[in-house]
Parts: structure tokens; C-alpha cells; sequence
């Protein structure tokens, strides 16, 4: 698979307690996007947060509130691609924020 130069990038920020059909959200929206046949997705776990449903903060550094924690997916492809993913994700995502943003495509080549 080829990109072009002019990508884009759907950023997604989630909490990690989030659920789609009993497994976590980040978990089912990154194999949706590989059967999309989307270019490329990753997850990063936040170690502190909060956003639109709680303005108290959590973090790692307290057990109690390590529950919840913020996920964010970042999904790198072409811009008709990513806008069709979202409208099919969308509604699936109870709390959380999506942006959208351009990126420039430097490299994208696998092993071998």
C-alpha cells in the first residue's frame, strides 16, 4: 500500500474503561480500521487526564482514579478514507473527542 504525500490524521481521545460489544473500544476500533484497510493506527495510554464528562483529573499516581484513564488512537490515511471510518465509528463512541487533522506523509514503507 501506497500513501500520498498529503494524509491526514483521526486522533480520537477515549477513556480506556470505554466498551464496544464487551471488549474495549480502542481495542475494537483498531481492528475495524484494519479491515478498513486503513494505513496505519496506534494506541497511547495516558498516565493523566480529563475532558467533557469529569473536569476532575485522573491519574496514574492515584489508584483510586487510575480507573478511566484517557486512550487516544491516532489513524493515519487518506482524508476520504478516514472521513468514511468516522462516519461509521461515530455513534459507537458514547464520550470521548475526535479531530482531524492534515498531515504530510514523510515515510510509510514495512520490513522487507
Amino acid at each position: 500500500m501506497s500513501l500520498k504525500k498529503e494524509g491526514y490524521l483521526l486522533r480520537l481521545f477515549i477513556g480506556e474503561d470505554e466498551k464496544h460489544d464487551g471488549r474495549p473500544l480502542f481495542e475494537w476500533i483498531v481492528y475495524q480500521a484494519s479491515k478498513a484497510d486503513l494505513a496505519g493506527a496506534t494506541v497511547f495510554r495516558g498516565v493523566m487526564g480529563y475532558g467533557a464528562s469529569s473536569r476532575s483529573i485522573r491519574t496514574q499516581k492515584i489508584e483510586v482514579l487510575a480507573e478511566g484513564l484517557p486512550v487516544v488512537v491516532e489513524i493515519v490515511d487518506e482524508k476520504e478514507k478516514l472521513e468514511a471510518f468516522m462516519e461509521f465509528i461515530d455513534d459507537k463512541i458514547n464520550a470521548g473527542l475526535a479531530t482531524f487533522e492534515k498531515a504530510e506523509i514523510r515515510i510509510y514503507r514495512g520490513k522487507g
